[in-house]
């Protein structure tokens, strides 16, 4: 980092969770002074850091996180928190909308009243949409469900509030991040995740259409450096940044690798194919970014392979164990678009 005294107090949001959690061990391996911030709705315990300053709240409660922010003044944020479900977003608008849009502002009006210098905005490549990939920066904001539109509507936010208000920021747009501490009994997200979680249980996973659908995977750890390194370089004020490799797969081919890391066996490969269910509603068949910004800017290099990376996620997820899903008790719009396997409860 170019100055770890360049701020005094740092918040990470989501603090608990996935990338969260590995971006507060990398700022307190830095020495910096790290406040975390969850509600616990996807994130765990195990996860957090004990150097770090953590609190549990949940962003849609106003009062509570302007009493925090109150408190401890960040002068830097990092925004991770959020209700991560693209294709639920479908079923369940209200919730997506009140978790991520309204509880950004939560945080980030009282953040500005007490000082804040810089956010770095976790976005998402769901604000492309539908559009040709590789996706680049200067592309439209097309997004194709409701979490798109609130991660779009979040980074139109910061852009007006820093120029009115002047606070510095940078977005960073990751693209399906995997490894440990993903989130396994998540049912409505994260492929990689589930069809791992699938195994553990001793049983075939499903994989939604014919399984061409082409997606590019980002490891965790190549994707926290570049994200913790936004902060502490002054060029990047304003900029929009995708990270994550240009390598695209399909999501059958995926499926091989995890089988194939899973199980040394062909027959055991064999036994656990997938199961092929209908396509999801209005998915994006094509979505993968290009990396080149963030090479330029960023000096980013993606070092994880995704044999290398599955194989060390499976080795954590075997020790953690299979996890029971969590599916919410009812979805907002309960419709026969839904998915069977959300229905069901198959995963």
């Amino acid at each position: 980092m170019s100055s770890s005294n360049k701020y005094n107090r740092v918040l990470v949001t989501g603090a608990a969770g996935f990338m969260g959690s590995h971006l507060v061990d990398y700022l307190v391996d830095k020495g910096l002074e790290v406040y975390g911030l969850d509600d616990l709705s996807g994130g765990y315990m195990r996860n957090v850091n004990p150097k770090s300053q953590f609190t549990v709240l949940d962003l849609r409660n106003e009062a509570g996180v302007r009493n925090y922010i109150n408190q401890i003044k960040p002068d830097l944020i990092y925004h991770l928190a959020a209700d991560a479900t693209e294709g639920r977003s479908h079923f369940t608008p209200l919730e997506c909308t009140s978790r991520n849009y309204m509880g950004y502002l939560h945080l980030l009006i009282p953040a500005i009243r007490n000082g804040l210098k810089r956010m770095i905005l976790t976005s998402s490549m769901s604000v492309y949409g539908n559009q040709q990939p590789p996706f680049t920066e200067d592309m439209p904001l097309r997004p194709e469900d409701v979490y798109g539109i609130s991660k779009a509507a979040k980074e139109q936010a910061t852009r007006i509030l820093a120029n009115v208000h002047n606070f510095e920021y940078t977005i960073i747009r990751p693209h399906n991040v995997y490894g440990p501490r993903q989130n396994k009994a998540d049912p409505y997200r994260n492929v990689v995740g589930i069809f791992i979680n699938k195994l553990l249980e001793g049983k075939q996973y499903f994989i939604y259409g014919d399984g061409l659908q082409r997606r590019s995977f980002t490891y965790i750890d190549d994707c926290i450096q570049p994200m913790a390194e936004a902060a502490f370089l002054d060029h990047l004020h304003g900029e929009v940044i995708n990270v994550g490799p240009e390598e695209e797969i399909t999501i059958k081919e995926l499926s091989d690798i995890v089988l194939a890391e899973f199980f040394p066996d062909p027959a055991d490969r064999k036994k656990f194919a997938p199961i092929h269910l209908p396509e999801r509603p209005q998915e994006v068949k094509n979505a993968f970014s290009s990396n080149q910004k963030a090479k330029q800017l960023l000096n980013y290099q993606p070092k994880t392979s995704l044999k290398e990376g599955l194989g060390q996620m499976i080795a954590w997820a075997r020790q953690i164990g299979y996890e029971k899903p969590k599916y919410l008790d009812q979805l907002e719009l309960d419709s026969p678009n839904m998915p069977k396997t959300w229905k069901d409860k198959l995963i």
